[in-house]
């Protein structure tokens, strides 16, 4: 078997690469150069990035294997994840990679602007001995205001509350209680500019968040206060933060990036209370090396198929120990749902009923979606544009949870409304110590039916004979059944036959068994893959 290609367009640690090890074809490129990346793309099934690879539309268009992006880093500014999505393609990061190297960072740039490292070092080295000058100031009783109470300011609250500072902070999406817990206090985002001697940045870029500390914010501060930003440029508006150093309306800076980068020229080089560095809040070996295994390790995750906890555009987290089996069950569920129901619903609701109930199964409808739309659509179906492809088609969508389940351990029930108001269902479980999967139900008709990879379902009236009519018509076509059960709501009313077989059956010969049978209804279901 050929080896899933892996493209890694940067520079990637020894430890990453030890990660994917000898399962994947790794192959190397330059990704800043298109003239090199568009061509090497043609085949590869993963792509690892950083930041000067930009992952565009042009770019995933032209990688049709491709099912991963990775970006050895914590920020996706280089990535189109929409238009990844759309192409079902995987965006993952390395979320937590850096979070250590940048608070640790962050405290360099305040005890830096506060003693006024850079400047007396620079001076210094310039034959300059100006004590005097640059006298700086105690963090000691000082109020710190950390603007974004994430993963980052968090361990940028830890590391300063030994100096003995009151730490407030402005995060809308963290309860009171949870900061309090923390020993920080949650106050506004006014209260915090006009209280704060320090204010540090922990804010994801957004279009709520660019430009958040602008001219008007600017002019609430103490003059006393220093800025700090190792989060993302143009959080702090470059302009504003400009006027209010030239205007005495704020002490200082240290800042990390910059709204363009790279940046060689700004006017805030021009003041010596201003301490700057080259976007290096991540630059450590340590934070290298993580962003490297994280991304690895998603890669190798992805292309096994299996639910990656660091995608940035799959609903749900990580996928427990007990709900892994009911993946492929559920996307096999789908897949019949939609050779059942002939078409798209208009509803589809997911339910998972027992004791798997008391799990984050979202995953599960994830699934069921991707099995629904997989022999609906020519493109790849994926975890990641499954729910897109739903909402495109105005598919509403619900997942069902119940821990009672009197007839099953578990079940996982796809179950929609048609366009003309009928219901189709399908259900199915993990059955004994080898978690063999069962189709259950129908329709509303019990069974029990192992799922092969050509299944076939006649609706007709309860009478005698037909079993044999069935059988025959597909012994005349040399199609042998390997298991056969009819399920009926009520004797003489209306039955199901449902039939595994071990090559397909042609539709014209489906068409014969329904004449002859007088079926309500005769389809067909192909699992290959």
């Amino acid at each position: 078997m050929n080896k899933p290609v892996v493209l890694v367009a940067e520079e990637l640690s020894e430890a990453g690469l030890a990660v994917l090890g000898a399962d994947f074809e790794v192959r190397h490129t330059d990704g800043a150069d298109r003239s090199q990346l568009l061509p090497a793309l043609a085949d590869v099934d993963a792509l690892i990035v950083r930041s000067a690879t930009q992952v565009d539309a042009e770019a995933i268009a032209a990688a049709p294997k491709l099912r991963v992006v990775a970006r050895a880093g914590v920020g996706l500014d280089n990535v189109d994840v929409e238009a990844a999505t759309k192409a079902g393609v995987m965006v993952v990061n390395a979320p937590t990679s850096n979070i250590t190297s940048a608070a640790e960072h962050t405290v360099a740039l305040i005890l830096a602007s506060a003693r006024n490292v850079a400047q007396a070092h620079s001076a210094l080295k310039s034959g300059e001995w100006k004590r005097s000058k640059y006298t700086g100031v105690e963090l000691d009783e000082k109020v710190i205001g950390i603007l974004g109470l994430g993963k980052i300011g968090q361990l940028v609250a830890q590391r300063l509350q030994p100096f003995g500072v009151e730490l407030i902070a402005y995060d809308p999406y963290l309860q009171p209680a949870r900061a309090a817990a923390m020993g920080v206090r949650l106050a506004s985002l006014e209260e915090v500019l006009q209280q704060s001697d320090f204010i540090t940045v922990h804010l994801p870029k957004s279009k709520e968040t660019i430009g958040l500390i602008g001219d008007r914010e600017l002019h609430m501060v103490k003059p006393t206060v220093r800025l700090i930003n190792v989060a993302r440029g143009g959080i702090i508006d470059e302009n504003a933060l400009y006027a209010a150093l030239k205007e005495g309306r704020v002490a200082g800076a240290g800042i990390d990036v910059f709204a363009k980068e790279p940046c060689t020229d700004s006017p805030l080089f021009e003041f010596d209370q201003v301490v700057v560095t080259p976007h290096l809040g991540a630059s450590t070996h340590e934070a290298q090396e993580k962003a490297g295994t994280q991304v690895a390790r998603s890669v190798k995750l992805a292309l096994a198929g299996e639910f990656v906890p660091d995608a940035v555009n799959v609903q749900g987290g990580a996928v427990a120990e007990d709900v892994k089996p009911g993946l492929p069950l559920t996307e096999k569920l789908g897949r019949i749902f939609t050779a059942l129901a002939g078409e798209v619903a208009t509803r589809l609701d997911v339910e998972v009923r027992g004791e798997i109930a008391a799990q984050d199964v979202r995953v599960l409808e994830l699934a069921a979606l991707k099995g629904v739309f997989t022999d609906v659509v020519e493109d790849a179906v994926t975890y990641v544009n499954a729910p897109l492809l739903a909402k495109d088609r105005g598919v509403v969508v619900e997942l069902v949870t119940s821990a009672e389940s009197p007839d099953w351990r578990n079940v996982v029930t796809v179950r929609g409304v048609l366009a003309d108001g009928r219901t189709v269902s399908v259900s199915g479980t993990l059955s004994g110590p080898r978690q063999i999967t069962k189709i259950v139900e129908v329709n509303g008709y019990a069974m029990e039916i192992e799922p092969t990879e050509h299944l076939a379902f006649f609706t007709y009236a309860d009478r005698p004979g037909i079993v044999g009519i069935v059988g025959r018509l597909l012994g005349e076509q040399n199609v042998n059944i390997a298991s056969m059960q009819v399920s009926r709501d009520v004797k003489g009313g209306k039955a199901l036959i449902a039939l595994t077989v071990d090559t397909a059956i042609p539709s014209d010969v489906v068409e014969q068994i329904a004449g002859e049978i007088g079926a309500d209804s005769g389809r067909t279901v192909d699992l290959e893959d």
